[in-house]
């Protein structure tokens, strides 16, 4: 079952900008935290902006200031929003929901669910 699906990743060029986004199935009620993560082949994935229950986020220091991580939890989607992107911005992105509610009555539940991943390249 496909519990997390990514879009938005495309080629742009350097100092654009790209929104992902991160939807999940109608099985999940909500999102209540999750990350998006980017990986570059021979390298390891990277934790590159997360969103916790309470709203916080926190950001790699690379892309501070120019990356953005929000949610929708009625449309139960995670988003980055980013701009001034850079070519050492390409990868493949990741979403990541490690805390989720089932039914607008749950608890929230610690998850550990990837997307598919989506490609961004940024030229030069």
């Amino acid at each position: 079952q496909v519990l997390l699906v990514e879009s938005g990743g495309g080629l742009v060029q350097s100092g654009g900008s790209l929104r992902l986004s991160c939807a999940a199935s109608a099985s999940i009620f909500s999102i209540n935290a999750a990350g998006w993560y980017r990986q570059v082949p021979g390298k390891q994935r990277e934790l590159v902006a997360a969103i916790g229950t309470d709203g916080t986020t926190n950001y790699a220091d690379s892309v501070k200031g120019r990356f953005t991580i929000s949610r929708d939890n009625a449309k139960r989607t995670v988003y980055l929003q980013m701009n001034s992107l850079k070519p050492e911005d390409t990868a493949v992105y990741y979403c990541n929901a490690d805390k989720v509610k089932w039914d607008p009555f749950d608890s929230v539940r610690a998850v550990d669910y990837w997307g598919q991943g989506t490609q961004v390249t940024v030229s030069s």
